[in-house]
């Protein structure tokens, strides 16, 4: 199995933390009292990479975690991986392990000679509470393919079959594969990256910053526009990757998940989530969000998320629905989850040239 990109030893807190200048961006109500606050930051780039709206530190870098699948898929896709355009969303999803998604993961490992054993990445129940009481009613365990990144895992696999690259020990740093997607993240944000560490699911993990995390699926959702007015080359590895989350939203997260509904309502939109509060979202004219909750807390990436929209002038009337949240007592509804007015605060936007 490969080796952590970090030892234990390196895990050590230090002396003094370094903490974002995180500012409120969701809070609770509850009967018209705030109950709970999310902090966060976040920034909203314009079709021409300017910054339109920005809140808290977005220059701070941070773990993209999940969120950094697609730029993974398109160095696949570089490297020549082609997939159907459903598994090709696998690749760059956080299932919920729905049998679509488990059955799209064997698919992509059967297409390449490869078998469930071929994964290294953790093992999980399905990420989605309905799915996962199902897997567990049939007598279902934590397995590979049931974990939410095994789409990614199976394609990363597959890549190393294409290319003759050794499939064990894939997710070590050194490996061709992972020193390709290092070169991708860099391309495609515009950063070094700050930092090194390893995923929950075992794949190596960049730190970034909003603002290039931004940019890059900007890059994505605009090259999906392109090539779906046949005025792009027809092999660019970011139209690839965006088409088919777009195409295939059910397969980036899963029935009833935010990030799905989110692509559905807003044509052109390339969305995805990662743990610990993380969202991004590119429009197909190269402009994006980017939000991180400073707490991990998820229900508030989305309200967030919409609020920064609009400051890029999308009609988010369509999103209404995942914008906020019921806060309940005894069951009725007592209260919401909102976005507070966060882009109308005395909050500095950075200056473009820090950028």
């Amino acid at each position: 199995m490969p080796s952590p990109v970090f030892s234990a030893a390196h895990t050590a807190a230090p002396d003094q933390l370094a903490l974002p200048q995180h500012i409120p961006l969701v809070a609770a109500l509850r009967d018209g009292l705030v109950e709970s606050v999310h902090y966060g930051s976040g920034i909203a780039l314009g079709a021409d990479g300017s910054v339109a709206a920005a809140a808290g530190d977005p220059l701070t870098p941070f773990y993209p975690r999940s969120a950094l699948k697609p730029l993974q898929a398109v160095a696949m896709v570089r490297a020549g991986l082609e997939l159907p355009a459903d598994l090709l969303a696998l690749a760059s999803a956080s299932h919920s392990g729905a049998a679509v998604h488990r059955d799209g993961a064997l698919r992509i490992l059967e297409l390449h000679g490869l078998a469930p054993t071929d994964l290294e990445n953790s093992t999980d129940l399905p990420y989605g509470t309905t799915e996962r009481e199902d897997w567990l009613r049939n007598g279902g365990s934590a397995t590979r393919i049931t974990q939410n990144c095994s789409g990614k895992h199976a394609a990363m696999a597959a890549t190393c079959a294409i290319n003759g690259w050794p499939v064990q020990g894939y997710l070590d740093p050194s490996h061709p594969l992972q020193q390709l997607v290092a070169r991708t993240v860099i391309d495609l944000t515009g950063e070094e990256p700050a930092g090194v560490s390893t995923d929950g699911c075992g794949t190596p993990l960049f730190a970034l910053t909003l603002h290039g995390m931004a940019r890059s699926f900007g890059r994505i959702a605009q090259a999906a526009a392109r090539h779906d007015r046949d005025t792009f080359d027809s092999t660019n590895a970011e139209a690839a990757v965006g088409l088919a989350m777009q195409r295939h939203p059910h397969m980036v997260a899963g029935e009833g998940r935010d990030v799905t509904e989110l692509m559905r309502l807003l044509p052109g939109a390339v969305a995805k989530d990662g743990f610990e509060g993380v969202q991004l979202v590119g429009l197909a004219d190269g402009s994006a969000v980017a939000v991180k909750i400073s707490d991990g807390g998820d229900r508030a990436r989305m309200p967030a998320t919409v609020r920064l929209l609009e400051a890029l002038a999308v009609d988010t009337e369509p999103l209404g629905g995942i914008a906020t949240a019921p806060v309940l007592g005894g069951g009725h509804q007592v209260g919401l989850l909102l976005a507070t007015d966060f882009l109308n605060t005395t909050q500095s936007t950075p200056d473009n040239e820090a950028l």
